[in-house]
């Protein structure tokens, strides 16, 4: 199982010029780390204990768990950006006050003037709480929007891809990450399984899979598209902006929808 789900990871880390020792140090780190996580942080968790845990030695518990407990400075979170510009672009395209008769998204003023649904409308829907202009210009440099001569926005793809290579890979560290976790849950817990489905099928010829890849693409927007929409109709769905609950604790999810394929020779 674990040469399975190593294998892409090594195999890209080898292309971008990542080799074993790099990655050696790093998953010391990791592991210093999850066995704190099991202890809550517990000072009284020994070295001893963590090396035992680990199979760490001691000696480099102690300088990866000094190293993990210094104080950093308070960093702006490098997602908070991609975060609001994908929910702007997920209720644009989900809630009816923003999309056509034909249920496509419509063309919004930057800014409203009370006769027309805005931009600002959009972010007071998704609870956004920052300037519109931000946004704006995160959704105009991923070239997920166009603005007219007249400064009204219209949306050029339902959904929010970052442009740039460092944004991808936050995406993909959160995406895998969830997906792992949904994995392992269901591996180690009694509690309700998650979602953890997938359609497989090991022979279709090349010329018939190029015709059903764009439908599938299109039926994966559409369950997005569809469940967030569900989520936010009542103000079900909550966001980052909101610190207390009207009842209970906050919880998060994320259901996502992948699809790969390779040549019927290559197996998992």
């Amino acid at each position: 199982m674990l040469r399975r789900v190593l294998r892409p990871l090594i195999a890209y880390l080898m292309r971008r010029g990542v080799g074993y020792i790099a990655m050696r140090d790093l998953l010391k780190r990791v592991f210093v780390e999850e066995a704190l996580k099991i202890h809550n942080g517990d000072e009284a968790a020994t070295d001893s204990q963590i090396s035992l845990i680990t199979g760490i030695n001691r000696r480099e518990v102690k300088r990866l768990r000094d190293e993990t407990t210094r104080p950093s400075p308070t960093e702006r979170d490098p997602m908070a950006g991609i975060n609001m510009a994908a929910r702007a672009v997920a209720t644009w395209v989900s809630v009816p006050a923003f999309r056509n008769a034909a249920g496509e998204p419509r063309p919004l003023a930057a800014h409203g003037d009370g006769t027309t649904t805005s931009f600002d409308d959009l972010l007071r829907a998704a609870k956004i709480d920052v300037r519109a202009r931000t946004v704006i210009d995160e959704l105009l440099r991923a070239g997920v929007v166009e603005q007219d001569a007249d400064e009204r926005l219209r949306l050029l793809r339902p959904t929010y891809t970052p442009a740039a290579p460092r944004e991808k890979m936050l995406f993909l560290a959160s995406n895998v990450s969830d997906h792992l976790r949904s994995a392992f849950h269901n591996l180690s817990s009694s509690d309700t399984p998650f979602i953890e489905r997938a359609l497989f099928h090991n022979a279709i010829r090349a010329d018939r899979l190029d015709a059903a890849r764009p439908i599938l693409a299109d039926m994966a927007d559409r369950l997005l598209r569809q469940a967030n929409e569900r989520l936010m109709d009542s103000n079900l769905a909550s966001t980052d902006a909101e610190t207390t609950p009207a009842a209970g604790t906050f919880r998060r999810l994320r259901l996502g929808v992948y699809y790969y394929e390779t040549d019927s020779e290559d197996r998992p």
